[in-house]
């Protein structure tokens, strides 16, 4: 452990000590200007501005690829897509509403499979495969900019191994293969250990940051490290607390989701209050999920109900790009009790109970046009993650009654974890949302 330890030290103190060399050395990768690009990134003095046809091009942007009539007239103006499935028919759709797309690339993790690199078979592949790509739709009218991966584990610069050269050979082919359009990737949150050796080994024009609750102290991670970074940046993904990120929990593990109208408010705050938009390195945002997707719950990241219904954030998102307030607001979500109790009053039922459920709102709503209850399993606790990624028909059956914003129901009769949840919808085409879970124990 000693010898351990000792080892790690030394290994810190050597990545320190080059670190510094390499800052006072004023090494600097990649060169973002490129006046002849279609869209480039131009620096005049410490400030970095995005092109595109020669005009500043600022990023109101959202993370998806469907509803995009929605976001167009909500004022965003471009997309980001993780892969490459179904990209012609995005980027054709992104060009019909006036959008441009941040292409991603999909590229192996170094660490979730450590043995790719060091097959130049596979290597090659996947080199083929985006070089491909990318020469199919450079010409795209609708492509923004390229992203090589998603939140890679970049390793220890320091440490041999054969990542580098082959991100590199694919950064450095689209550079020579299409000059007309920057290049970045996407890391999880500000790390300076990542920023390092991006800095050091890659050749990207542009560093995105995926980024959500730590979004509050973005602007003073920035500031306490441009002595050695100072580049441009976007951030690729932000939005509410993810499930990963210490958000409240029952005793049982689950995680407790906040209701629609609390999840506007947190758009709101953090775009108005913690989005660096006064610093002139950066170059604009996507917003997290434009679109409707399972992951920890159907409700937890998305914008869009599975029917394509519009919550609240849609119309807060509306005024924070444009300053003009949507016609209707939805219906305004306080909490939902069950037997009197909120989830974090640890609500265990026993099997074939009999139980009451209510959402109480903020103040009355006469634009309320229905209200859909669901009784759903969660499958978090088999999966070892608090991601629970595997969406569930509702368990109809255990419904006796429900009337507007009440519902009676028996308790499933099956001992494990579940979410009660209240989809709220107005006339006009939006909706509401908030859900409690519930431990059933068997009697």
């Amino acid at each position: 452990m000693a010898r351990l330890l000792g080892h790690k030290l030394l290994q810190s103190l050597f990545f320190g000590i080059l670190t510094l060399t390499i800052v006072l050395a004023g090494c600097e990768k990649g060169n973002v200007q490129n006046k002849g690009r279609k869209i480039y990134v131009r620096k005049e003095e410490s400030a970095f501005e995005l092109y595109k046809d020669n005009k500043p091009f600022f990023i109101k942007g959202a993370a998806g690829f469907t509803y995009l009539d929605i976001l167009a007239r909500s004022g965003g103006n471009a997309i980001r897509t993780w892969d490459t499935n179904e990209i012609e028919a995005i980027l054709d759709s992104a060009h019909k509403h006036n959008l441009v797309v941040m292409v991603g690339l999909s590229v192996v993790d170094p660490e979730e499979d450590p043995s790719f690199y060091k097959q130049p078979s596979k290597v090659n592949r996947q080199f083929r495969i985006i070089k491909n790509i990318v020469n199919t739709f450079k010409n795209h009218p609708s492509v923004l900019m390229w992203c090589v991966g998603n939140e890679l584990n970049f390793p220890n610069p320091l440490l041999p191994g054969k990542f580098y050269s082959a991100f590199n050979n694919i950064v450095d082919m689209i550079h020579l293969d299409d000059p007309d359009h920057p290049v970045t990737t996407t890391v999880l949150n500000f790390s300076r250990r990542t920023i390092v050796s991006l800095k050091l080994r890659c050749n990207i024009d542009v560093i995105s940051f995926n980024i959500f609750n730590s979004i509050t102290h973005l602007k003073e991670d920035l500031k306490r490290f441009a002595w050695f970074w100072n580049g441009p940046y976007l951030v690729s993904e932000w939005g509410v607390d993810g499930p990963w990120e210490g958000t409240e929990k029952t005793i049982w593990g689950t995680h407790i989701e906040a209701t629609s109208t609390k999840k506007a408010e947190i758009y709101s705050t953090r775009y108005s209050r913690h989005m660096p938009l006064d610093d002139e390195r950066f170059l604009g945002s996507f917003v997290f999920y434009w679109g409707n997707k399972q992951e920890t719950t159907q409700s937890w990241f998305s914008l869009f109900d599975r029917n394509g219904y519009s919550s609240e954030a849609i119309g807060t998102m509306q005024y924070l790009w444009t300053k003009k307030p949507s016609r209707h607001r939805p219906p305004q979500v306080n909490y939902m009790l069950i037997n009197k109790k909120g989830a974090r009053d640890n609500i265990l039922l026993s099997t074939g109970e009999r139980t009451f459920a209510e959402v109480l709102l903020l103040k009355p709503d006469s634009s309320i046009s229905k209200v859909v209850w669901e009784i759903m399993q969660e499958d978090w606790f088999k999966k070892r993650s608090a991601s629970n990624t595997t969406y569930f028909e509702s368990l109809g059956e255990l419904i006796l009654s429900s009337k507007g914003l009440r519902l009676n129901f028996i308790a499933p009769r099956r001992e494990g974890p579940y979410r009660i949840f209240a989809t709220i919808y107005d006339k006009y085409g939006n909706f509401s949302t908030c859900n409690t879970p519930v431990y059933v124990l068997s009697k």
